[in-house]
């Protein structure tokens, strides 16, 4: 009987080789580029497609990352404004704001094709991981720029809008580009900080490090913690505390999911 004709999907995939006796499925440089750039596409084509649902909400969103911005002014007694220095700054703070949102709203699709190609050099028991890495990823993203957006960028604009330099003829007047761009790039940087278990986890699954390992550096990444949290936040102790302490959390939160994965191996392993 002959082999039925490889369909469409199967054709795009790049070649494999066949699997050795851990369960490595091997595959050429050439298969890897291949398969880079078939997950490019597809990511890519994920985000656009976001981008056009973001581009109705845009505006809402913009006011949104904007919003601790005006409750600091407001609490300090400022009247709130913002200057566009600019004819197309409006136009370009919208556009940054709802690609930002198709971030967030394609970020499972854009986090399991990052995890897939991963997956490719890993045994074949380990490629479930990716199944549960590519929605903890996205949640732990949303989670880090909400946590940023909410939490933590109220008291950066209020320390900075009541800070006084001394200046009586100093004046207030932000550039809308500049403040948006300002809340964005540490959204991003605080969505991407929240993906520490994820790492944890991921690099003690494939013995890059260990749980020992991790245990003896727990102190060092208390300290960084704390040092992150007085580097992006005020120089005020509850809000050095309110970034830092969620830092060292993740930290754990990774540390515990190794220990559990550990013990239910070796209960798997041991003898009945």
């Amino acid at each position: 009987m002959t082999n039925p004709p490889p369909s469409s999907a199967d054709a795009s995939r790049p070649p494999l080789q066949p699997p050795d006796e851990a369960g490595t499925v091997r595959m050429p440089l050439g298969g890897h580029l291949e398969e880079l750039r078939r997950r490019l596409f597809l990511g890519l084509l994920g985000l656009a497609m976001a981008f056009a649902v973001s581009l109705g909400v845009g505006k809402g969103f913009a006011r949104l990352i904007l919003s601790p911005y005006e409750d600091a002014m407001r609490s300090a007694g400022i009247a709130a404004g913002l200057q566009a220095i600019q004819p197309a700054e409006p136009f370009a703070v919208y556009m940054k704001a709802s690609f930002v949102l198709a971030l967030l709203i394609s970020s499972p699709w854009l986090f399991y094709q990052l995890w897939a190609f991963v997956s490719a050099g890993l045994h074949a028991q380990e490629r479930r991981f990716v199944y549960l890495a590519a929605p903890a990823s996205a949640l732990l993203f949303v989670a880090g720029v909400l946590f940023l957006l909410l939490g933590i960028a109220p008291w950066v604009f209020q320390f900075f809008m009541r800070f006084d330099l001394g200046l009586d003829y100093l004046t207030y007047q932000p550039g809308l580009d500049a403040t948006v761009a300002f809340i964005l790039w540490l959204a991003l940087a605080f969505g991407l900080a929240f993906q520490t278990p994820i790492a944890i986890v991921f690099a003690e699954r494939i013995g890059l490090i260990s749980i020992a390992e991790l245990r003896r550096v727990r102190k060092y990444v208390f300290l960084a913690a704390f040092f992150v949290g007085a580097v992006f936040t005020p120089p005020d102790v509850l809000s050095q505390i309110a970034l830092a302490l969620p830092l060292y959390i993740l930290f754990e939160a990774g540390l515990a999911v190794c220990r559990f994965r550990r013990r239910k191996r070796n209960g798997a392993e041991a003898p009945p």
